[in-house]
Order: C-alpha cells, then structure tokens, then sequence
C-alpha cells in the first residue's frame, strides 16, 4: 500500500473545493475583473451565501465523492467489490485522508482566503 501523496490530495480535492465555495468566490472573482460593482458583489454574495449555500456544499460533497471514487479506480486500482474488501483498511483510510483534506480546505480556502480577499475589497465588513 503506498501512501497518497500531496499532490494527489490536492488533484482529488482542490476541484470540489472550488465548486463548494462559488457562493463566496463569484463576487469577488466578478469585483477584481471589473464586471461587477463592490455594491452587487455584496448583495450578491448575500443571497448566494444566505440562501443557497446549501446547495454549493451539496455540489461540492458530490464532486469530492465522485473525485475519490476516480482516484481509487484509476490511481489505486479498485475496481470491483472484491477489491474493496480485500483493501478495505486502505479504502478507509484514503477516504477518511481525502474527507478530512476536502473539509479543512473548504473551511481555509472559505473562511480565510476568500474572507481576507472579499474585506481587502471592501465587498463584506
């Protein structure tokens, strides 16, 4: 059994990520390309965030299973039932590395980066 390596931790889970904090990032993406005033960011991000962050977390948890469930087919080679139980301690463990490394992201990559980005540009207080 060979460890994951950082790399693919962050190919499985950079995507659903992503996705899982468009609430957030599409009015601060939309403020520092000039497309949108910092006024419509901000009350953008107040129904995206407020009414349908559910929805992007939902998405995301959605990508982050299907991503590990590539990664184990492709990288690790488990492709039937029988595999599975015979690896199961290493499915486990993948699965259980794969949904700590996708949550902690979320929250860093929301409640910090994209945070300190959207005060810098005076989207939310």
């Amino acid at each position: 059994m060979k460890p994951i390596s950082h790399r693919e931790l962050f190919a499985v889970t950079g995507i659903p990520v992503l996705f899982a904090s468009l609430c957030c990032l599409v009015p601060v993406i939309l403020v520092l390309f000039g497309l949108s005033t910092v006024a419509f960011a901000a009350s953008l991000s107040d129904v995206l965030y407020g009414q349908h962050k559910w929805l992007f977390r939902g998405v995301g948890l959605l990508l982050l299973a299907l991503s590990a469930y590539f990664y184990l087919r492709r990288a690790r080679g488990i492709c039937t039932l029988d595999e599975i139980k015979k690896r199961r301690h290493e499915v486990m463990n993948v699965l259980a590395l794969i949904l700590i490394t996708g949550v902690v992201g979320y929250i860093l990559w929301l409640y910090v980066v994209v945070e300190i980005i959207g005060i810098f540009l005076g989207i939310w207080g």
